[in-house]
């Protein structure tokens, strides 16, 4: 069998990193010691519900194979679960190598009347998790090992690659869309990662942004990173589409709503009162997602179907992101509700049926996302900290910052399918489209 090229320089890449990171020198601490604390400022509650909430955000991954192997057609099962798997190990890596020093590393970017912002983060910070060690670090992680923030970052950082395969699933190439995973995570999230959550990130110092556990990081550039997929790939060859194995959706939105309590309630890096109302908000949202979206299906007409109830799970989960620990339980009933609504609008909007976003990845994680930070804007609670307690400026910044991150995230990932394109061909063939990808890119089969 006549071995491809392009796998020859895939393995030869991992082999390098494997037999580099078998001899780089590895230190406890950075040469700048007030970077990080004490062992004795550890405090064992939160190691304890930060590894476990790091597993609950791992889960998700698998769930969301569910999730999306379900709706796509028998043909296409095993591939549309693989890209979303297969994340948790080309991600994983490249957040040791380079992910984690991009995104928490020492800030580069320019300065505005003396004050610096932050862009990217200094790719020599932490390669191979070097520095990252047992201490606490004073910014980011003073509670608990900097190892343990860096790990439980990087479980955000393996799903939201997998969460754009939706959009394109049923017609991409596998080693194409490994290309554009790498190059996803190293041009768009990693920078956005850095600008909203590092503490002299642009986003996050200039403008303010409130984004408790990823709404604007995670889903909204995955959202817009979806439909420009869509759009580059086209549609499919044929549209008749049926779910193959809606238990299996129901079982993937049950381990993403499970999963989901580490990736908002986690995000309080801390076990207190926030976590617990993270906790409390995110599964609030959900149920009132759900149930207004098949209700909202059935005043329009449509039947009350477990995907729809999953779907609007799904949905109040992204949208309460963003706001989890800033706002109240009775505040999130109505999040979920209203992002339930237009997200389902969205969905069923003839304009946007024309794009073959197949399994609705824009309507339900970019709509949810936009939403998220929209209703954060407005209901976060603290003095002039959103629309409704004196913050109008806030409300300005975030608009603003939608409108930035939108047009970042979009025009980023078309460059970014154009460069993948040229290096590796994203689309199958029309034959191997046609006999389905378990089989053209795989050689397996789904047997039920």
């Amino acid at each position: 069998m006549k071995i491809e090229k392009r796998w020859i320089v895939s393995f030869a890449i991992i082999s390098i990193t494997a037999i580099t990171a078998l001899f780089w020198k590895n230190e406890e601490i950075a040469p700048n010691i007030n970077e990080f604390l004490s062992e004795d400022k550890i405090v064992g509650a939160d190691v304890a519900w930060i590894l476990t909430a790091s597993g609950l955000v791992l889960l998700m991954t698998p769930g969301l194979s569910f999730f999306y192997g379900g709706m796509v057609r028998q043909k296409n099962v095993i591939s549309t679960m693989l890209q979303s798997f297969i994340a948790l190990g080309v991600i994983s890596i490249f957040w040791v190598v380079i992910g984690f020093s991009l995104s928490f590393g020492e800030s580069l970017g320019f300065k505005i009347n003396g004050i610096h912002y932050g862009i990217f983060g200094n790719p020599f910070s932490y390669p191979f998790f070097n520095k990252v060690g047992s201490l606490p670090h004073k910014d980011l992680a003073p509670t608990i090992p900097f190892i343990l923030f860096a790990l439980f970052q990087m479980k955000f950082a393996v799903i939201t690659p997998a969460l754009i395969t939706g959009s394109f699933a049923e017609r991409v190439r596998f080693i194409s869309y490994l290309v554009f995973m790498v190059l996803f995570s190293l041009f768009i999230y990693c920078p956005l990662c850095h600008m909203i959550w590092y503490p002299d990130g642009l986003l996050n110092k200039y403008f303010g942004i409130k984004d408790f556990a990823g709404g604007t990081v995670v889903h909204m550039s995955a959202g817009f990173a979806a439909l420009a997929g869509a759009l580059f790939l086209g549609k499919r060859k044929n549209l008749d589409h049926q779910p193959s194995n809606i238990p299996f959706v129901i079982l993937g939105t049950g381990m993403l709503w499970f999963g989901w309590f580490g990736f908002n309630a986690g995000s309080a890096l801390a076990a207190n009162s926030t976590a617990a109302m993270a906790f409390g908000t995110t599964t609030i949202a959900s149920g009132a997602a759900m149930i207004t979206w098949i209700f909202f299906d059935r005043i329009n007409g449509r039947k009350v179907s477990a995907m729809g109830a999953c779907i609007g799970a799904v949905v109040g989960l992204v949208a309460i992101t963003p706001a989890a620990g800033f706002i109240s339980i009775s505040e999130s009933i109505f999040v979920g509700f209203i992002s339930a609504v237009v997200s389902n609008l969205i969905m069923n909007w003839k304009k946007l049926k024309k794009i073959d976003d197949t399994l609705d990845v824009f309507a339900c994680h970019g709509v949810g996302g936009i939403m998220g930070m929209i209703l954060t804007a407005i209901l976060a609670h603290g003095k002039n900290a959103s629309l409704l307690h004196g913050g109008f400026s806030v409300f300005l910044h975030h608009m603003t910052a939608l409108i930035l991150v939108s047009l970042f995230t979009f025009f980023g990932a078309i460059l970014l399918y154009k460069i993948t394109d040229f290096i590796i061909p994203l689309r199958v063939s029309e034959d191997s489209e046609k006999i389905g990808l378990d089989l053209s890119q795989h050689g397996e089969n789904l047997s039920i």
